[in-house]
């Protein structure tokens, strides 16, 4: 019988207003609507995507299917029921939408039809669709699924193993291979394969035998596969060698939809490929590449593999910045495609024949795009410091955009977003770095406030001038905070990126304090009242602060690494730690360089610690040694470890913590506007609903 248990979370919210708009609260944060997976009809006249809605109290989310006209009029919910749909594409005839849900117990495939709003489930394969393409002529669909190899596409047979696995009298994880668990959990002999189903004889087809995983794992998703324009084959990325854990060799391999003729079309690259897309007249192979083995983050660049002779060409190596997501233009003759730029991510386009590269979106951090050619727009999610994700079309050849979505206005309107400011600090070796600072609210430039300095992890990754729950919260509470690309970040040209590799404690710390000491010197900003946190290799530069300077008041390290030694032998993707720290502990000297745990004497600052139990990046233990180190030497410290959560908390179920946590542990160091609530208290009573 369920039990129903009841959170009650008090959020304290200053009276006072800033043009009659409240003051942020965490509580604010879960009533920001965000809308996803955009993509337009083949008609042209419909926007099809997701919006994703959290409710704090129940702590759950929902994702439900939206259509809309495309000028943003004729919303309409196509599928409020639960659990969430994901994944929404257009069939053909515009008419029809296919999309994913695990209403049935498993996620599976379904089709709508927006005339009469029947629904038909296509797919029921017991182990549950993960991705999916739809064949040109919608009579198969491809998807990837996490299989055991020697059962391949007999569900039946995957559902026993799976049952006995789960269930059965001995729980037991057995490896003779090293990434035998990765990110938040073991394969357990299972590995990802491609699929193929035919609707009409409901039969199914294993493409990609074999113990390896097809499509090759990417972090944060992307296309892995793709059926070909004339439907008779499929093109998808797997890693088909012996040393998974410390190789970044993916390939693209081609499968005809019988299973036979398989084809490895990127043997020469002994780098990374994947993403693959076939170009609308059938010629090419657009696919993202890198060039370096055995580094994950080497500039992403864009390839063509022409189908009729195998050569490839890069066409984007005068592009000094990493491309994501990309799509073809409906006439083959360009390429669309999204990239981290300077703190935005803003929308390009590289003409084929010319080969020149033209920004289409102004300075904007888009999630999700979809382009029309046909009437010369492209619709895009898109989102900035003060303003959470809405959907927006751009005029292609006037440049001109228009907001069409306005689900976040209502919020917008009663509580006060806090924009981001920008500037430039010169640092290591005379570099510029980006700076973004975002102030409090109610700001008093007369006034002089407590500063949270956050690190981004990556560490080659970018802070974005983008809505994000620190950046609100936080100033909301009283605290200037600033956040900053310095080297090692992406966006700034790919040698601007390697430069952290084999350096984590040289011109990135050189940077982040000359970016302190500028921050220091803003006459608003208390300089006797900063801390500093950081998530991941953010985590990590907390504990090398630790080891290295007493400026700051106290810190916050989350998912951070304290040991470098034991932290290899824990770590899953080695290829990681073994290109940035530049061998192994027992050949590399940088291991013990490096490691804030060496440093241990220099100790001093009250720091809180957040992980999570499930975290095989980072594992959790890293977080424990460090905590076990500050008790025993008597400096103030606090422990949350996450029980259910890997590298990345909950959203809705942890994060209320999280941020609470900060607040908690800022205040009492800095001292900002408001008291947050009890976290003891709050871990007792914030019970959310749930079923036992």
């Amino acid at each position: 019988m369920a039990k129903k248990i009841f959170i009650f979370l008090f959020c304290v919210v200053s009276l006072t207003s800033f043009a009659q708009k409240k003051a942020f609260t965490i509580a604010d944060l879960y009533k920001v609507k965000n809308a996803g997976s955009i993509t337009v009809s083949p008609d042209g006249k419909k926007l099809l995507f997701t919006l994703s809605e959290s409710k704090l109290e129940t702590g759950k989310s929902k994702t439900s299917l939206y259509i809309m006209n495309t000028d943003g009029t004729g919303l309409k919910n196509l599928t409020n029921s639960n659990p969430s749909e994901s994944n929404p594409m257009w069939a053909l005839d515009s008419r029809h939408v296919y999309y994913t849900s695990s209403k049935s117990g498993s996620s599976q495939v379904y089709l709508l039809n927006l005339e009469d709003e029947k629904e038909e489930q296509l797919t029921d394969f017991s182990m549950g669709v993960d991705d999916y393409r739809i064949a040109p002529d919608a009579k198969s669909i491809v998807f990837a699924s996490t299989v055991y190899p020697e059962c391949g596409a007999d569900g039946e047979k995957n559902k026993v193993i799976s049952d006995a696995a789960d269930n059965g009298p001995l729980q037991a994880n057995v490896a003779d291979e090293l990434l035998f668990r990765h990110w938040t959990s073991y394969s357990g002999g299972k590995a990802s394969h491609i699929l193929l189903y035919d609707i009409s004889s409901k039969k199914y087809t294993d493409l990609t035998p074999g113990k390896y995983n097809c499509p090759v794992f990417m972090l944060g998703g992307g296309v892995g596969f793709n059926y070909s324009p004339e439907g008779k084959e499929i093109c998808y990325s797997s890693k088909k060698i012996k040393d998974q854990a410390t190789s970044t060799n993916s390939d693209l391999f081609s499968v005809n939809l019988d299973g036979n003729n398989t084809k490895n079309l990127t043997e020469q690259n002994k780098s990374w490929d994947g993403t693959p897309i076939y170009s609308p007249d059938g010629k090419y192979i657009a696919y993202r590449l890198q060039l370096i083995p055995g580094f994950e983050s080497d500039k992403f660049r864009i390839a063509l593999y022409d189908r009729k002779t195998g050569e490839t060409k890069i066409i984007t190596e005068n592009f000094d910045n990493w491309i994501n997501d990309f799509k073809w233009g409906y006439n083959s003759k360009c390429i669309y495609f999204t990239a981290d730029v300077q703190g935005y991510v803003p929308l390009y386009k590289i003409d084929l024949e010319s080969m020149d590269v033209e920004k289409l979106s102004p300075n904007v951090t888009i999630g999700d795009f979809d382009i029309d050619e046909a009437q010369e727009y492209a619709f895009y999610t898109a989102r900035l410091t003060d303003k959470p994700t809405e959907i927006f079309k751009l005029n292609l050849k006037s440049k001109k955009v228009s907001q069409i979505s306005v689900f976040n206005d209502s919020l917008i309107n009663a509580v006060d977003f806090r924009p981001a400011e920008q500037m430039w600090v010169t640092g290591a070796e005379g570099k510029p770095v980006h700076v973004f600072i975002v102030k409090p609210h109610n700001f008093d430039p007369s006034k002089k406030y407590p500063l949270i300095f956050n690190v981004h992890g990556g560490p080659q990754s970018q802070w974005a001038d983008a809505f994000r729950g620190e950046w609100q919260v936080y100033p909301g509470a009283g605290y200037v905070v600033a956040f900053c690309n310095p080297h090692g970040s992406t966006g700034y040209g790919q040698s601007y990126t390697d430069a952290i590799s084999g350096d984590w404690n040289g011109k990135v710390y050189e940077d982040l304090m000359k970016v302190a000491d500028s921050l220091e010197t803003l006459p608003y900003v208390d300089k006797n009242r900063i801390g500093a946190m950081g998530w991941s290799f953010g985590g990590y530069m907390m504990n090398w602060f630790q080891a290295s300077t007493k400026r700051f008041k106290c810190l916050a390290s989350m998912m951070g690494i304290y040991d470098l030694e034991s932290m290899y032998g824990s770590t899953e993707e080695l290829w990681f730690v073994e290109w940035d720290l530049k061998g192994q502990p027992w050949n590399s000297e940088l291991y013990k360089k490096m490691s804030p745990s060496n440093y241990v004497k220099n100790f001093a600052t009250p720091t809180l610690i957040i992980t999570g139990e499930r975290d095989y990046r980072v594992p959790y233990t890293q977080s424990i040694e460090y905590f076990t180190t500050l008790q025993r030497l008597g400096i103030d410290s606090k422990l949350i470890i996450f029980k259910n959560d890997g590298h990345w908390p909950s959203g809705v179920k942890s994060m209320p913590l999280y941020y609470n946590a900060h607040l908690e542990w800022f205040h009492k160091y800095l001292g900002g506007d408001q008291a947050p609530y009890d976290s003891d208290k709050m871990i007792k009573n914030m019970a959310f609903e749930q079923d036992k």
